[in-house]
């Protein structure tokens, strides 16, 4: 069964589509400018350590040449060093710790000085040292790797000896014998072109960065998934703002729209139980939902329509009926009844909805204009009709006279004569009714004051009332605004009303008469009665006419008072139980100015 409250649905689930995609790709946006800055900022930190690296390996480096440098010149100065002491100086550099060698090399890369003097024999560490490297007086540094190990290198040029210094001294080579043909031993008072190595040991600080890098990418991917949680966690709460501002829009939409619809509706949840029962609903029902919220609604609800949901069939789309219901022993309320089953998108039953509408206005307009065209049809007949007798009659009237006139006073054919006349002039009355019932009604309307109008006319049937003691209370509202009728016509209508209740007051009574107002602009009339009442049967036909339950009415008084209260585009009910009372109330309009 297709749910009736599922409304649009295609276009529901493109909107959400499209929300879905949107969200989406602003979250995969979002989470692309987060991974490149998070990336950037990891290589910059990575760059960074490395340079501090660089620069803590570099400066150690350069430390140790300026001492070795330093350390060679003082004892060459000082205490006449050979080779040999300054061999030894730099081994003893280079056991420093994380010092992996110290060597010391011409311009072509022959090694000259090593740490290890075995690797000292003519061997070249490489080709044009000078042109590769360009050394100079600042310290540099590179990354070598010989036999598998990594080796960091500071190198610079290397002059720890210049003949200016021995002649600063006042000493030649002659005061060191053993340098005149060492390595260090400036040549023909130049500068030696050397270059100094100092490796390290980058394996400690290599790991060290690891270190760094696998914090770096740990500390990133937190920060990642940080990131994007937040982007999700932000969505999210968006989306469920979103979410909840509509769904608390559309609950304030609904729950008005159902709260104030005219027709009736009552929902039962899976098991039975009410779970909404709307304003309309209440006033149809006679029940609050308050008081019936969560309870079974066989035990509240008549039988027809505990049996109209129990036969509704899982494939069924709907009921309809039409039918009079009873609630909580009130009166009887013809209704039109629709019942159906409520499925979700799963297929899933969740309960019934049931649709009341009332149908005593629906009924009282179909009456009403079926007693229109009755009316109509009957009132032509009438014209007609009435034409066609009252030319008989005053012929019928005149020889009745001329033959009781021939006639002696007393005798059987002067009383049978005036008997023709009398029913002649009961019937020309009747024609008479029968022609103001079929003529359109001719009113006057002006502005008036209703309780005038009311006084006058009780006083027009006092004696009556007396005569049959029946007292008459006269109740009216002195504030009551003025209302458009015609004075003569309306009069006419009370005063049918109140012969219709003396006369239903056979052994004395009570006759009330009040004006009021109510909240549609109109102003009420109402005429009630203690006398014998009308049968229910025939309360929906006392405005019909030539209906009548008197044996010398006419039925007509009644159908020509309605039709005069509708002239003045007014309203008239009546309300009667037998043995008790009739009320008739007549609703008037206000005077617009």
């Amino acid at each position: 069964m297709v749910n009736m409250f599922k409304l649009f649905p295609r276009k529901s689930s493109l909107r959400k589509s499209i929300k879905f995609y949107t969200q989406s790709t602003m979250i995969v946006g979002a989470t692309l400018i987060l991974l490149v800055v998070v990336v950037v900022l990891a290589l910059n930190n990575l760059n960074r350590e490395k340079h501090y690296m660089s620069q803590i390996l570099m400066e150690k480096g350069a430390s140790l040449i300026k001492s070795f440098e330093a350390a060679t010149r003082t004892g060459m100065k000082s205490m006449h060093w050979e080779g040999q002491q300054v061999q030894q100086l730099l081994e003893e550099v280079a056991r420093q710790p994380d010092v992996l060698f110290l060597i010391v090399t011409d311009k072509k890369g022959k090694i000259l000085a090593h740490n290890d003097p075995s690797l000292i024999d003519g061997r070249y560490l490489t080709e044009n040292v000078f042109a590769s490297l360009n050394p100079s007086r600042e310290e540099n540094w590179r990354i070598t790797e010989k036999k598998g190990d990594r080796a960091f290198e500071v190198y610079r040029e290397f002059i720890p000896f210049s003949r200016d210094d021995i002649q600063i001294s006042g000493r030649d080579e002659g005061c060191c014998p053993g340098c005149a043909n060492a390595w260090f031993f400036p040549k023909n008072n130049t500068k030696q072109n050397q270059i100094i190595f100092v490796g390290f040991d980058i394996s400690p600080f290599e790991d060290a960065r690891k270190e760094d890098v696998r914090n770096t990418v740990i500390v990133s991917t937190v920060l990642l998934i940080l990131g994007i949680t937040g982007f999700l966690t932000l969505f999210v709460a968006q989306s469920y703002r979103s979410t909840k501002r509509q769904l608390q829009d559309t609950s304030a939409v609904a729950n008005e729209v159902v709260t104030n619809m005219p027709v009736g509706l009552l929902v039962l949840g899976r098991s039975g139980q009410i779970v909404l029962l709307n304003t309309a609903a209440e006033s149809i029902t006679g029940l609050s939902f308050n008081v019936v919220q969560g309870k079974p609604f066989d035990s509240l609800l008549p039988t027809e329509l505990v049996e109209m949901v129990a036969t509704l069939e899982p494939d069924e789309g709907k009921l309809d009926r039409e039918m009079d219901y009873v609630f909580a022993d009130g009166p009887s309320i013809p209704l039109s009844v629709t019942a159906a089953r409520i499925i979700n998108d799963d297929g899933e039953f969740v309960g019934n909805v049931l649709l009341l509408i009332d149908l005593k206005e629906i009924k009282q307009l179909r009456e009403a204009v079926s007693r229109k065209e009755k009316l109509a049809a009957i009132g032509g007949l009438a014209a007609g009709v009435a034409h066609e007798i009252r030319n008989p009659l005053s012929s019928i009237k005149g020889m009745a006279s001329f033959f009781r006139d021939k006639f002696p006073d007393g005798s059987d054919d002067n009383e049978a004569a005036g008997v023709m006349i009398k029913e002649v002039d009961r019937l020309n009355r009747v024609i008479s009714e029968l022609l103001e019932f079929a003529r359109p009604s001719k009113i006057d309307l002006k502005a008036s004051d209703i309780n005038a109008v009311l006084d006058h006319s009780v006083r027009l049937i006092g004696q009556d009332a007396d005569v049959k003691n029946i007292k008459i209370d006269l109740e009216t509202n002195n504030n009551l605004p003025a209302v458009m009728l015609d004075p003569d016509r309306f009069t006419q209508c009370l005063l049918n009303l109140y012969l219709n209740s003396i006369q239903s007051m056979v052994s004395g009574g009570k006759l009330t008469v009040r004006s009021d107002s109510n909240e549609d602009k109109f102003v009420e009339v109402t005429v009630k009665d203690t006398g014998a009442g009308i049968q229910k049967k025939d309360l929906n036909h006392v405005f019909d006419p030539y209906f009548t339950t008197k044996p010398t009415g006419t039925g007509l008084g009644l159908a020509i008072l309605h039709k005069i209260v509708e002239a003045h585009e007014g309203k008239i009910t009546v309300y009667s139980e037998p043995h008790k009372g009739t009320t008739f109330t007549i609703q008037i309009p206000i005077a617009t100015v």
